[in-house]
């Protein structure tokens, strides 16, 4: 391709879609590519009642608004790609797709996002469709009428583990301390739904079940007491993993590796800025994202005015 774009996003999430609104609507020549489906964790959450100036919606729909949004300004969205080769110094930046493909570009903004972080637990890997899953909006209706757990204890285990209750007949949410991480007001909506129960101060030792998940074997970490839950489906949010491995060496990273930025969202590497749940930051919500993005973009736009 001999096209060589203003700004290149990698990622579709919150972050990356806002920063392909404001870098197309700047008319800046924009490209996002995305190694999934558009959107990145917002499809992931059932309901979203706090994104300020929208009634409650769902996590696909804000995502299919931005999408729309980006696309309505000029800005080009492929997804569902395979990124083999990254070329992030110099002035014109490379980005290589499996299918053979390149794309250049005179800036990028990494918005990668995360992944769900595993337990490694002994048959975790095993049940993993089958009972265990990370995803609440995806897999909640297969536990209709079904006692089911949940893993966690900040803000996605305790508001999904209400969104579960509309399906599962009970929910035992499992936390390894004696207290939640959770906003108050989460911990309240849980607390008071009749089909939540609690188990603190408490970790996964072990899946076990027939072809199906039927046990989840927990301790009990003051006593070292073991017991088993009689569940067949277990829902695990301990967070999540930066999904920047492909990016290592390549900008600078912490020991958790997410990307290092100043307030600009700008990476160590000059025309490389990096924004949303990828990055070193303590909260992570869709509205912090789309900041991060907005903030990616206009300093893009700043980089690119100045060069």
């Amino acid at each position: 391709m001999d096209d060589t774009f203003d700004v290149m996003i990698i990622g579709a999430g919150a972050a990356g879609l806002t920063a392909g609104i404001y870098a197309s609507r700047a008319r800046l020549s924009t490209l996002i590519l995305n190694e999934g489906a558009v959107g990145g964790q917002m499809v992931l959450t059932n309901e979203v009642a706090n994104y300020p100036g929208v009634e409650t919606t769902n996590g696909y729909v804000l995502a299919n608004t931005m999408k729309k949004q980006a696309k309505s300004f000029g800005c080009k969205i492929k997804s569902n790609v395979k990124i083999i080769r990254y070329k992030l110094d110099g002035n014109v930046k490379e980005v290589e797709l499996e299918d053979g493909r390149l794309f250049k570009a005179k800036s990028v903004i990494l918005t990668p996002g995360g992944r769900p972080r595993s337990l490694n637990v002994p048959g975790e890997d095993t049940f993993k469709g089958t009972g265990i899953s990370y995803c609440a909006t995806c897999d909640g209706d297969f536990f209709r009428d079904k006692e089911i757990a949940v893993i966690g204890g900040g803000n996605s285990a305790l508001e999904e583990a209400v969104t579960l209750t509309n399906y599962a007949s009970k929910v035992t949410v499992v936390h390894q301390f004696d207290h939640f991480q959770a906003f108050e007001h989460a911990v309240e909506e849980a607390r008071k739904n009749p089909k939540i129960e609690f188990v603190m101060e408490s970790e996964p030792r072990a899946f076990s079940g027939n072809g199906h998940l039927q046990k989840l074997t927990i301790e009990h970490l003051p006593t070292g007491e073991h017991k088993d839950l009689n569940v067949e489906g277990t829902f695990i949010f301990i967070g999540y993993l930066p999904n920047t491995d492909a990016l290592q060496g390549l900008v600078a990273l912490n020991e958790r590796n997410e990307i290092i930025v100043d307030k600009d969202m700008k990476t160590n590497v000059p025309g490389v800025f990096a924004a949303g749940d990828c990055i070193n930051k303590r909260y992570r919500q869709i509205t912090t994202a789309t900041a991060d993005g907005t903030i990616a973009a206009l300093s893009a736009s700043e980089y690119l005015r100045q060069t």
